[in-house]
């Protein structure tokens, strides 16, 4: 690879969004107001979710670990982002880089997991109505979310940690607002054959097994709802699964096409478009999915106004 004459880099160039000033003051605002609106939406959500005793199911605990989680979510990337449209050179360490790496992906994967379990509690409450008391505890609800943070952290560790080993040389610049895997992985100078199969394998094993409950718990939903007697019981049964099918179909299809493919097709200019829907307008979304179809919520926030 012709190493000895090629200088280790130790810091990169996010190239961000390099447009006109005008664009660039446009993109700022709209980014500004989508983080503040993002954080508020989710922290009222947790809020009335903690405060409201009518919402101590497990349907608004796991709506909750979702809230907290989208917070962090758009932390990862938007402050820097931010920060960058006003300071010229958008560099950004080897090791700050390798740390946002770690946890948007991790979130991310939490997020896979977290939304798969929000499907299975679906399934138990419109499939096992009698049952889902009983199955559905407190010690339940608390393992699953625990479950979803410990598996996505982890899966993310082993991913990082093999990008981390790679050597990098020049060009250090990333055409992306924030490092993620594949515009980092294309400036490896070293063999990085193992570190893309071991990222491309887990992103399979994350993405495809929560999808598959998500599957399997929606065709047990589905059939159920599509037996019962009375043509309200199956628009009540339905509504209360309509905003989270709603989420899961946005977060996926923008995953699965970002993370589920191999590395070297990217034309990266499509690849920022995405990843603004995915990692800035989706957190601010689906509040608003969760609010707007759910009437319970509706009903108590309009009390506290």
């Amino acid at each position: 690879y012709g190493m000895k004459n090629q200088t280790v880099i130790n810091e990169f160039i996010l190239l961000g969004f390099s447009y006109g000033l005008r664009v660039q003051t446009l993109l700022y605002l709209v980014f500004l107001v989508t983080y503040m609106v993002t954080i508020t939406e989710n922290a009222i959500i947790i809020f009335v979710v903690k405060r409201n005793h009518h919402l101590q199911k497990p349907m608004y605990y796991f709506l909750g670990n979702l809230s907290f989680l989208e917070i962090w979510y758009v932390s990862v990337t938007l402050p820097r982002l931010l920060f960058g449209f006003w300071s010229q050179a958008m560099t950004i360490s080897f090791s700050s880089c390798m740390t946002q790496l770690y946890f948007f992906i991790s979130l991310m994967c939490t997020e896979c997991v977290l939304l798969a379990v929000m499907a299975y509690d679906r399934y138990l409450a419109v499939c096992h109505p009698l049952r889902y008391p009983a199955i559905m505890t407190h010690k339940l609800c608390f393992q699953l979310s625990i479950l979803s943070w410990a598996g996505g952290f982890s899966i993310s560790l082993v991913k990082v940690s093999f990008i981390s080993r790679l050597t990098f040389c020049g060009p250090q610049v990333i055409n992306h607002f924030f490092c993620d895997i594949s515009p980092v992985l294309n400036l490896s100078c070293t063999d990085m054959s193992l570190a893309e199969t071991v990222d491309f394998a887990l992103a399979l094993v994350i993405l495809l097994v929560p999808l598959l409950i998500i599957v399997f718990s929606y065709c047990g939903i589905l059939s159920t709802i599509l037996c019962m007697p009375s043509a309200q019981g199956r628009r009540k049964a339905f509504s209360t699964c309509t905003s989270h099918f709603t989420v899961v179909i946005i977060f996926f299809s923008a995953t699965l096409f970002m993370y589920a493919r191999p590395r070297r097709i990217h034309p990266f200019n499509l690849n920022k478009i995405v990843s603004v829907f995915y990692a800035i307008f989706t957190p601010a979304l689906n509040p608003l999915i969760y609010c707007l179809r759910n009437k319970e919520v509706k009903e108590i926030l309009r009390k506290i106004i």
